[in-house]
């Protein structure tokens, strides 16, 4: 399993140049024009996780292979994208296909960057493209419930649908939804405006650590626990160097972790993943789970037969596999468990799954 991040925005933010920086390609065409990005760009980028490492090492496996996440690059939007402004069409069907979004806001001065507003704005820049994508959904749900279309409902759908239009229309926050619906029922009504959201304050150089007025300002307003402060100039020149040479530099302007850490740590919290490991002579694997996972579940990201025919998982925590020494320290000590058809898989879980043919 893996997911897709999207990233959105006005145009000129900074959207293709930290698409660049967080699959370390140049596939994203960065340029000081509005409209730059027309058909999506899509990166497939490894998550980057150092237990891998740890229990490949005590495997002795032959390679190791990270779960993935994928960045798309959408098209730059403007006011009027739901009536057809600009890209608005392309742009919105393109947000319709992730996962998560990505707001990337514009939280810098500068007089070379060309801004299609007459100032930098962050709060009312973002507030342009929810209205945006929240006017798109109300014309969605008006057609869906239209008396030929309706019929084509089921019930669930139709009550989601319709305490949306609810909510459009009086001014709620549509994403109170949450409370009364679970996140399949959500995700089957394709509403853009119950997508999970991370917000990326795009800053320069100097804002880095402790981001600016405009920043602050920002946070006060939607709250810091979605929101993220990441330079993508900065993020891409850190993706040039080497590794060692990435250390030292990071520790030079006060960077902790990179831009792509900070991302999938939030993506994976707002979308309620979880990681389980696979580890033997021959390979180290990360695979991406839901939380709340049943093992056969798991089983399935593995292969559809595992899942059908599964018995049991032989089940070690990471601390115990890493603690043991592996797998046969592990089930010598008593730390190995043998866990049947209603196990909630753990993050960090190293299995190995046990299945009938």
């Amino acid at each position: 399993m893996s997911f897709k991040c999207g990233i959105v925005g006005l145009p000129n933010v900074g959207k293709s140049t930290l698409f660049n920086a967080l699959t370390n390609s140049s596939k994203a065409q960065a340029a000081n024009f509005p409209f730059c990005t027309i058909d999506p760009n899509v990166g497939i980028v490894p998550v980057p996780d150092i237990r891998l490492e740890n229990l490949a090492k005590i495997s002795k496996s032959k390679k190791i292979i990270n779960t993935t996440i994928s960045f798309v690059d959408i098209a730059g939007l403007v006011k009027g994208a739901s009536k057809g402004e600009g890209l608005g069409n392309k742009f919105l069907s393109h947000i319709r296909e992730v996962d998560a979004i990505i707001h990337m806001i514009r939280c810098f001065d500068s007089d070379d960057i060309q801004n299609v507003n007459p100032d930098v704005n962050p709060i009312r820049d973002l507030e342009i493209i929810e209205t945006e994508m929240m006017l798109a959904d109300l014309e969605s749900i008006q057609k869906r419930l239209e008396k030929n279309n309706k019929k084509n409902i089921d019930e669930e759908q139709l009550k989601i649908l319709e305490i949306s239009l609810d909510y459009i229309n009086n001014g709620k926050d549509i994403s109170l939804l949450k409370n009364d619906f679970n996140k399949k029922q959500l995700n089957q009504s394709g509403l853009l405006s119950l997508k999970p959201k991370i917000f990326v304050c795009n800053v320069d150089e100097k804002s880095t650590q402790n981001g600016n007025d405009y920043t602050r300002k920002f946070i006060d307003k939607f709250g810091k626990e979605n929101t993220l402060i990441i330079s993508a100039d900065i993020e891409n020149q850190i993706n040039e160097l080497e590794n060692g040479e990435k250390k030292n530099y990071m520790e030079m302007i006060g960077l902790k972790e990179t831009g792509l850490n900070m991302l999938i740590k939030k993506g994976y919290n707002i979308l309620e993943l979880d990681t389980f490991f696979t580890s033997g002579l021959e390979e180290t694997r990360a695979w991406t789970i839901q939380k709340n996972c049943t093992a056969p579940k798991a089983a399935g990201e593995i292969h559809s037969d595992f899942e059908k025919g599964f018995i049991r998982a032989e089940t070690i925590s990471y601390t115990d596999f890493v603690t043991n020494d592996g797998w046969l320290n592990s089930k010598t000590n008593g730390k190995m468990r043998l866990e049947g058809k209603d196990y909630i898989v753990k993050d960090g879980d190293i299995l190995n799954f046990r299945f009938n043919t």
